[in-house]
């Protein structure tokens, strides 16, 4: 029995995963593909329904991480095979160049001598960095990555500037084989392609964003500083329409909910109110509230600010003035009766989530339900899904899927190890 169990996707539910298997007495071991741990979480400007920064749950999972030896973890990672069987796998994983090594003390000398420049994905491509960069100001691991496709041709600039010599442009991808008792896929989630949904107006009207880009402009480490403004002309947003069901529980795009969009819009009306208290509104076009149990008190609080206007019905189409940039929402109001048409600042679409898994050839025989997402039964012992690979969900939730996968990854290993110690004392029984 390999007494150690392999997790793919670092963000909040693989991270819980890792954690709690680990100090269940199991190795783990994290790949993300990423440059950094965290996932959509590290992202979020804050949680609903507390509206705390995200880094108030992911600060003490990288302290238990950094803090814990039997948790490793590889990024700009990718797992290429897995072959075996429950309790002894062969994973075959493909670590890939970040072109800077531990030896980095993020001084940011590289920065200032680097002449390239990259879309920040990030921040969803609304700003830039340097082709040399460090992912985000609380990045884990805390080291600058570079994007060699945004290098002009020989330039040598950064490893020039660097005096601790952490930049190597030659490093190459390495393989690293890994034997475990069991996988673990916790792959997250992708932000659905709002441009796909032609009548709203993604991609074409400059002040329609989505709504995980609405969580970057609200941040404090976002592209404006959290300073909510139009990506247009940088005009203060005091009037902003958030479209619920935007692509999603429509056949021709996402047939199904994704479960927090509500919640989430609730929540980013509340960034516009705090940014702008005397005089910001917002209004959210939706077909159904959807706010379950506990989350039902946050929907009473934001419905009681007198500048937050809920309005039931579906968006037939959005369209933006060219000479003032402002955007016109033609709505069906149902309630009230008739059409309705409103003229916006901004625009937010509350887009769905889609699997992250879906199109990506993992390595292992995984069953899936209809959209992409991971049955929640496996057909083969030992591999195991968690988190949003298997459905949409909230944070909170997913974090406790995380736990159930570590659980379930203790089974798959026949039962917590026993340590030295305890063989001792059970007279090596």
């Amino acid at each position: 029995m390999a007494d150690k169990v392999l997790i793919v996707g670092g963000g909040i539910s693989g991270i819980t995963a890792a954690v709690e298997a680990a100090e269940a007495g199991l190795e783990a071991v994290i790949i993300e593909k990423n440059t950094y741990l965290g996932g959509r979480v590290a992202q979020l400007h804050k949680y609903f329904p507390k509206l705390c920064p995200p880094y108030c749950g992911l600060e003490i999972n990288f302290k238990r991480i950094k803090q814990n030896p039997k948790i490793s973890f590889h990024t700009l990672s990718e797992v290429k095979s897995i072959s075996g069987s429950e309790g002894n796998y062969q994973v075959t994983v493909q670590v890939n160049p970040g072109y800077v090594n531990e030896k980095c003390t993020c001084c940011n000398d590289c920065v200032a001598e680097c002449p390239g420049e990259r879309a920040n994905d990030f921040n969803y491509g609304m700003d830039t960095t340097a082709a040399i960069y460090l992912p985000h100001e609380m990045s884990f691991p805390m080291r600058y990555v570079l994007d060699k496709n945004a290098c002009g041709s020989g330039c040598t600039k950064c490893v020039d500037a660097c005096k601790y010599g952490a930049i190597d442009l030659d490093m190459q991808a390495r393989t690293v084989e890994f034997n475990v008792s069991s996988v673990v896929f916790a792959t997250g989630w992708n932000p659905y392609d709002a441009s796909k949904i032609d009548n709203l107006g993604f991609g074409v009207a400059k002040n329609v964003i989505t709504n995980v880009m609405m969580e970057r402009l609200a941040a404090p480490n976002g592209p404006t500083r959290g300073k909510i403004v139009r990506p247009s002309d940088g005009k203060e947003v005091k009037n902003i329409a958030f479209v619920q069901c935007a692509g999603s529980r429509d056949e021709n795009n996402l047939d199904y909910c994704s479960s927090v969009c509500c919640m989430a819009s609730l929540k980013q009306a509340t960034y516009l109110r705090d940014c702008y208290p005397e005089d910001s509104k917002a209004t959210i076009f939706y077909i159904d509230l959807r706010a379950a149990g506990k989350y039902e008190d946050f929907l009473m609080l934001v419905k009681a600010d007198e500048n937050v206007t809920m309005t039931k019905g579906k968006v037939a189409k959005i369209e933006e003035d060219p000479a003032t940039g402002d955007v016109t929402v033609t709505v069906e109001d149902i309630l009230g009766g008739g059409k309705v048409e409103a003229t916006f600042d901004m625009v937010v679409l509350a887009a769905g989530m889609e699997s992250a898994a879906k199109g990506a050839n993992l390595p292992a025989d995984l069953v899936y339900e209809a959209n992409g997402f991971m049955d929640s039964k496996q057909k083969v012992a030992g591999l195991h899904a968690c988190g949003v690979a298997r459905w949409p969900d909230d944070v909170a939730t997913s974090v406790q899927d995380g736990t159930g996968a570590a659980l379930k990854s203790i089974q798959s290993n026949g039962g917590i190890p026993k340590t030295a110690d305890a063989v001792e004392m059970s007279g090596g029984n």
